[in-house]
């Protein structure tokens, strides 16, 4: 299983604390992002804050944290579909 779609299943699980811990073993902007989404479920906006910039992500105009988590879910999909593609034969 990819290691952001665990630590998305551990916050749904409210797991907090272990999805934390495992967030800070990806450097990508996602996890960056879902990061950040940790620290606004925990209601620690300025870490919030900065882990939204290090994802590139405006985080004065994000969405409620539902909406953020299906914004993200749908980013993980994308990537994990890409991932799964077959190498082109070009």
């Amino acid at each position: 299983m990819d290691l952001l779609r665990l630590v998305l299943n551990e916050l749904n699980a409210g797991r907090w604390s272990a999805a934390h811990q495992r967030v800070q073993d990806e450097d990508s902007p996602l996890a960056a992002w879902l990061h950040g989404l940790l620290h606004v479920q925990e209601g620690d906006l300025e870490d919030a804050e900065y882990w939204y910039g290090l994802a590139e992500r405006h985080f004065r105009s994000r969405g409620s944290l539902a909406q953020e988590l299906q914004a993200f879910e749908a980013a993980l999909q994308r990537r994990e579909a890409t991932s799964q593609e077959p190498p082109s034969l070009v």
